[in-house]
């Protein structure tokens, strides 16, 4: 997580994760997530359970169900495009990369519609 959200951001993106996902998904409840690291340079969280989630976006009216690992993308995409308006031009840039690039790699997933009418 560190190359993803520097030191200092940590806890932050942590608290964000969490949080977002409860927001994004009733179902949510806690858990353990993995750290992935994408072949551009990105990064996501995924929850490591099997189950599937309901999600439903508020700001655009989108339900879903998605798998754990879509998800982590979705959750991971709304935290990268809140810190991208942090008061520090380096790390709104950083994480504006990070947002784009793991974007890139929603547009490839399996379940790319569910991803990308969630963040719509």
């Amino acid at each position: 997580m560190p190359e993803a959200f520097t030191p200092r951001m940590i806890m932050r993106a942590e608290g964000q994760t969490y949080h977002q996902a409860s927001l994004l998904s009733k179902q949510y409840s806690g858990g353990y997530w993995e750290f992935f690291t994408l072949n551009n340079g990105g990064f996501y969280l995924a929850p490591t359970c099997a189950e599937r989630f309901d999600v439903s976006v508020d700001s655009n009216g989108y339900e879903c169900n998605v798998s754990a690992d879509a998800f982590g993308v979705i959750v991971t995409l709304f935290v990268y495009g809140a810190l991208a308006w942090i008061d520090d031009e380096t790390l709104r840039e950083k994480y504006s990369n990070h947002y784009h690039q793991l974007r890139a790699f929603a547009i490839e997933h399996a379940e790319r519609e569910e991803i990308l009418n969630a963040i719509d």
